[in-house]
């Protein structure tokens, strides 16, 4: 059923987005076929969605599945209702269907954004308590407690945080697109060594220009670099010489005596190593993450690692010996053929090691990732069970959660979390996540947030793949001009 086309029948509404985020929930891997055609009726399995003026107004949800009986929900509002409220209701009539069908309910409810923990933050800074947030929340979403207190909880850890902000500065993403080679639960934009290695010398001196280009525009406007953060891709999976030059080039055209935070993905462990890390604490990059996904070795195999979890380990210690003294793990919870038990072991010895920050994502099965062509088959997998023994463990070593992030396609529609020590938490994360503040993204597959004083978010996505970003450079640059206008407004705006 997941692995099919469904027909989704839209009468007297456009409300595509938001319904086919609600159906996710249920069917993570399926496609949907969107129309009015009502002789779509006569399917096997069908899902009608309809607003209805006709002495009133209502909306109507329909569903068939595998030839079952349809089941109807029907619903009078107001007429005054407005446009959200009509797409909420219809989508919570088709939701209650689908949880009878299915048997199943989703943890967060009704809550389908990436953000929830954004909602929580605004209904804070409201005046409201968490009693009152907490009513709000779970009637109007239908969300789980245990996730209204994960959610809370984090928004009270990153409130201080988001304080601190100085919406006139920018942060800084460094993309390095590349791996060793593609994972098959990945979805980002990266690229094997393999099939990339004779793009990496232009790309490199590309990217070099773009950090010029962009470093003039801060100095010309006389901008504050509030972050740095090198990701990908696994940016480890260049040489050493290589990152010393890019990292050279942040510190030839950037003002860094002012940062708060540098951060490295140093990512896989099979890339780590004692040269690149000792050029990466050369130039002021003090937080960074090492990232095994699971100390598995079964695990690693199947999902396309080379590297084994001993490695993961050793990269780790190595860190701590050359003095980083900020270490983040990346930890996956549902990856293909993992145990409860095995990720248990993974968690627990992990935090023996004592990083100052672990997050823990969940098993995301992507259209573009490797992984989706068998993707129902990971659908079903203890990575609740994992995600909710994460939650205890860590908290009850003193690691509290401080960003969270959910996409569509999650196992068990679960989310991501960090969860650090005080003190410890990512700023870059979590300005990222909030979206207060403007980023400047440099590199294939980066994209720039731009921030407006009135709060109007702009993106400028840079080309995904190396060869367009090489060959389309100058074309490229020409988008800059938007960032300088961007930062002379942020500027000249009195901050509050």
């Amino acid at each position: 059923m997941t692995d099919n086309k469904i027909p989704v029948i839209l009468d007297g509404n456009s409300f595509k987005y938001e319904i086919e985020a609600v159906c996710k929930l249920f069917f993570h891997t399926a496609r949907f076929d969107f129309s009015n055609d009502f002789e779509k009726l006569n399917s096997d399995s069908y899902i009608l969605a309809s607003v209805i003026w006709d002495n009133g107004l209502f909306v109507l949800a329909e569903i068939r599945l595998n030839g079952d009986v349809p089941e109807k929900k029907i619903m009078a509002l107001p007429l005054t209702a407005k446009e959200n409220v009509i797409e909420h209701e219809l989508c919570r009539l088709i939701y209650h269907i689908l949880c009878k069908k299915t048997g199943t309910k989703s943890p967060w409810g009704l809550m389908t954004g990436i953000r929830p923990v954004k909602k929580v933050i605004e209904l804070i800074e409201q005046g409201l308590s968490k009693d009152e947030i907490e009513k709000k929340l779970t009637e109007h979403f239908e969300l789980s407690q245990k996730k209204f207190n994960l959610a809370y909880e984090t928004a009270v850890n990153q409130l201080p945080i988001l304080e601190s902000i100085d919406k006139s500065a920018v942060s800084l993403y460094v993309s390095i697109p590349f791996c060793p080679t593609r994972c098959s639960y990945c979805s980002f934009v990266s690229h094997s060594m393999d099939s990339a290695i004779k793009l990496i010398p232009q790309y490199i001196n590309a990217l070099c220009r773009e950090l010029e280009i962009i470093g003039k525009i801060v100095k010309e406007t006389g901008t504050k670099i509030d972050t740095i953060y090198f990701g990908g891709g696994t940016p480890t999976s260049i040489s050493a010489g290589d990152i010393q030059k890019i990292m050279q080039t942040v510190e030839n055209n950037f003002d860094l005596d002012n940062i708060r935070e540098y951060s490295f993905e140093a990512g896989r462990p099979d890339t780590i190593t004692e040269e690149k890390l000792c050029v990466i604490k050369s130039f002021g990059a003090s937080r960074i993450s090492v990232n095994p996904q699971t100390l598995n070795d079964d695990v690693l195999r199947v999902i396309g690692r080379k590297h084994s979890g001993e490695d993961a380990i050793k990269a780790f210690e190595l860190a701590r010996k050359i003095g980083f003294d900020n270490i983040n793990t990346d930890l996956i919870a549902g990856l293909p053929t993992e145990s409860a038990e095995s990720f248990r072991n993974t968690l627990d010895r992990i935090a023996e090691l004592t990083p100052e920050s672990i997050t823990v994502h969940t098993l995301t099965v992507k259209r573009s990732a490797d992984l989706f062509e068998t993707g129902c088959k990971n659908m079903s997998n203890p990575a609740s069970e994992m995600v909710d023994y994460s939650i205890e463990k860590l908290m009850s070593l003193g690691y509290l959660p401080y960003y969270m992030y959910r996409q569509k396609n999650t196992v068990d529609n679960l989310e991501n979390v960090g969860y650090a020590k005080k003190g410890y938490e990512s700023q870059y994360n979590i300005f990222i996540m909030d979206e207060t503040q403007t980023i400047l993204g440099a590199g294939c597959a980066s994209s720039t947030k731009l921030v407006y004083p009135d709060r109007k978010i702009n993106r400028i996505h840079n080309y995904k793949f190396p060869y367009e970003y090489i060959n389309r450079f100058e074309q490229l640059m020409q988008k800059k001009k938007e960032i300088a206008e961007c930062l002379k407004k942020i500027k000249s705006t009195p901050q509050k």
